[in-house]
């Protein structure tokens, strides 16, 4: 299946006209090959996945000699940023998540509806542990707090008791199975019993949350006065990061409500350019249903 980035048109036109960009969520390469085309002078793309590294250098050819692509981690931006010799950047785009290519591909564990090694690894080079590790040796509470934390999952404690008492697991459709029998799905029910599940332990895999929480300020501070970073989340969970870093970087004062006067010496160091999160419409989402749960938050970076 081709990949269709989301929110195409909205994200090259926040981060127009920036000449320097980093694209640290590469994929396959389609927001930053529509900004190349558009007018961005050079761009550095960083992906943890070799498989969407492969695909984005397809994508890229015809820049070449204008695009810095490396496998890496976003969470090492700066980094590399600074080993090509910038020191700071006028345009920063973060797709988080989960792309279609990997959802698509069977044998890297992401989906309940395929069949595949249990890993979710977005690296699969990483030694972080894999989703089988998780759920054949994780107690009871820690995989129930495991599926409340990270995936909002109501029914986290019944889920991981069925769960544990069918270990091991070895495929994504042995756990999904399991999950299905332990949460039927309910007339009504818009989505699969295995999704807040599996999301979770693809979080958990990639410490995603913390990564996210620690590398928006990062990315603030690499943006040069008037640069955009500009973010794609697609559930509540890093959307509410990054709202709340948005607002934080975005407001002088952050002392309690009745303090009588400042003390905490905190400034501004970005404004919103939406207060509310730019949608897909309802084209883009018939062409690309993946569009319908993303969000895109936009700051800008102040001149003074």
């Amino acid at each position: 299946m081709a990949h269709i980035p989301v929110l195409l048109d909205a994200v090259v036109e926040v981060l127009h006209p920036a000449r320097r960009l980093i694209d640290g969520t590469l994929g396959a390469g389609g927001h930053t090959r529509a900004l190349l085309a558009g007018g961005v002078q050079e761009a550095l793309g960083l992906d943890c996945d070799p498989a969407a590294l492969a695909k984005a250098r397809q994508t890229l050819s015809p820049y070449t000699e204008r695009v810095y692509i490396v496998h890496a981690s976003y969470a090492d931006m700066v980094k590399e940023a600074r080993r090509i010799g910038w020191d700071a950047v006028d345009g920063i785009l973060l797709d988080l998540g989960l792309s279609s290519m990997q959802l698509d591909t069977a044998e890297r564990g992401f989906a309940f509806m395929q069949d595949g090694p249990l890993d979710m690894r977005f690296n699969p080079q990483s030694d972080r542990p894999t989703a089988a590790e998780l759920v054949n040796y994780l107690d009871e509470s820690e995989l129930a707090d495991l599926f409340y934390r990270y995936g909002e999952e109501p029914q986290g404690k019944r889920l991981s008791r069925a769960i544990i008492a069918g270990r091991p697991y070895h495929t994504t459709r042995e756990l999904a199975t399991v999950i299905e029998t332990a949460l039927p799905r309910r007339k009504g029910d818009k989505i699969h019993p295995a999704t807040r599940a599996f999301q979770a332990l693809r979080i958990a895999v990639n410490d995603e949350l913390s990564i996210i929480e620690r590398v928006l300020p990062e990315a603030i501070d690499l943006l040069m006065p008037g640069g955009r970073l500009a973010v794609i989340s697609f559930h509540s969970l890093e959307d509410r990061l990054v709202k709340q870093a948005f607002k934080l970087a975005s407001t002088d004062c952050i002392c309690p409500p009745k303090t009588p006067i400042c003390v905490c010496g905190h400034q501004a160091s970005v404004r919103l350019i939406n207060r509310k999160p730019i949608v897909a419409g309802e084209d883009e989402i018939q062409a690309n249903p993946r569009s319908r749960s993303a969000k895109l938050r936009v700051v800008e970076k102040l001149t003074a």
